[in-house]
């Protein structure tokens, strides 16, 4: 698949290319989870020069010193003595930069934490002594973002303060993968892009694996993902694994509980056996941004009115049906899973479409602030509209119900909805009532 999208990152990392070999040494860091295309990134932005890339694998120091002076004489076309520290390694850097001008980039930077967590220090110290009188474009980069927020974020970190910019990459928009499908699937219909959004959640490396596989109908993706050789199966295990590190298993738990529905805190205590909780929802939202906690829009911070979400759509699909599934997925039912999922998938994709719908409306830019909306009536069902979004002009707002199929809508129930919303939190407001279905993606 061809490189789409990332053109302002790109621009980003040129524009500091040019200030470091022009003026002084600059640091960047390109954070983003894995699979979100980092490395490949930093490639296209650097393709027109030969940079230095050292990629921290879970070796010994010395040994990974070994290769790095190997790729730094090959890059800079000096000798460079064997040396055993990274240490070593980054003052004969800081030294080159001072006659030299070139771009380096230490790729899976986090994983210094587990070879020897020292050389953050040794970094700040010769980065300070020498970065003022050097030409280096410095760009690190990791995949463990809750690591990469640490060494650079917190306060008594020795990098703390040190990032000159930092890129946080994010999934492709809904224009770049109706481009791909464009490309890719001219006849494409919105069913089978919804299906591509449901699956991927627009993660690059995902997106490339299914159009390497020439699978891109709500069918071809549903049979791909379960394919017994899938790199999908796993995929949500190995992601969260090197995140959470030896305590997975009960955020793992509570994953497992807001994918099968139960959303708020007291219902995923109970499916966890009444255990506390509150520290781990807290974390999965702040540190590792796996979750999202909603309240009704324009609701106070403080309100107990909150409900959990899985904000990664391809996580949510994942526990959903590889982790909900997974004694198939053990005994290698991929035939039966793929016939639950594909059973499964017009309840399931209808509510991940009014995500899409969502994700829409922010790409748009023309709304202010945008959210749900639900109260509960007594002895009734709630009060619950879909999409709230408050337009840019005073006064002016958006009710919207997201339907598969326009023939589901009510509009006369939708109405009642939309008057219960203006009298109770929008009295000043003029709405807009419509229906989203699959036709208006």
């Amino acid at each position: 698949m061809k490189f789409y999208n990332r053109e302002h990152e790109i621009k980003k990392l040129r524009d500091v290319r040019n200030l470091s070999y022009n003026d002084h040494s600059r640091l960047t860091v390109v954070t983003g989870r894995r699979r979100i295309g980092k490395t490949s990134l930093i490639s296209k932005a650097f393709d027109d020069e030969a940079f230095i890339y050292l990629f921290v694998g879970r070796k010994n120091e010395a040994s990974l010193c070994s290769g790095y002076c190997k790729e730094i004489a090959s890059k800079l076309g000096v000798f460079v003595p064997p040396m055993n520290s990274f240490q070593d390694v980054f003052i004969f850097l800081m030294q080159q930069g001072e006659t030299k001008k070139f771009t380096l980039v230490i790729d899976e930077f986090q994983e210094f934490f587990n070879i020897n967590p020292s050389i953050y220090s040794d970094i700040q110290n010769h980065w300070d002594q020498h970065r003022l009188k050097t030409h280096i474009n410095f760009i690190v980069s990791g995949s463990i973002y809750s690591l990469m927020t640490k060494i650079f974020q917190h306060y008594h970190e020795p990098l703390f303060g040190r990032a000159d910019v930092m890129l946080k990459l994010n999934p492709f928009s809904l224009s770049v993968l109706k481009q791909i499908m464009c490309d890719h699937r001219p006849a494409y219909s919105n069913d089978d892009l919804l299906a591509l959004y449901t699956v991927t959640g627009g993660i690059p490396k995902y997106v490339e694996l299914l159009v390497d596989a020439q699978a891109l109908s709500v069918g071809e993706i549903i049979h791909a993902v379960c394919d017994p050789d899938s790199p999908f199966k796993d995929e949500g295990k190995n992601l969260l694994v090197d995140e959470f590190g030896k305590q997975y298993g009960t955020y793992f738990s509570i994953l497992d509980a807001i994918s099968n529905g139960l959303n708020t805190q007291s219902e995923i205590a109970s499916a966890l056996g009444e255990k506390s909780i509150g520290g781990q929802l807290k974390k999965l939202e702040e540190t590792y941004e796996i979750i999202n906690k909603k309240r009704p829009i324009l609701s106070k911070k403080g309100t107990q009115t909150v409900r959990y979400e899985i904000s990664d759509m391809f996580l949510r699909f994942w526990f959903r049906y590889f982790e909900g599934y997974r004694t198939l997925v053990e005994m290698n039912q991929f035939q039966i899973l793929e016939k639950t999922i594909a059973a499964d998938y017009t309840t399931y994709s209808g509510n991940i479409l009014e995500e899409y719908f969502k994700q829409q409306f922010i790409e748009s830019h023309q709304y202010r602030d945008m959210g749900s909306y639900w109260e509960a009536k007594k002895g009734k069902e709630q009060y619950e509209i879909d999409i709230v979004a408050l337009c840019l002009e005073k006064n002016q707002a958006v009710a919207v119900e997201v339907k598969r199929q326009r023939k589901e809508f009510k509009p006369e129930a939708f109405a009642e909805k939309v008057q219960h919303l203006k009298e109770k939190v929008l009295p000043k407001y003029n709405i807009e009532q419509m229906c989203l279905t699959l036709e208006d993606m």
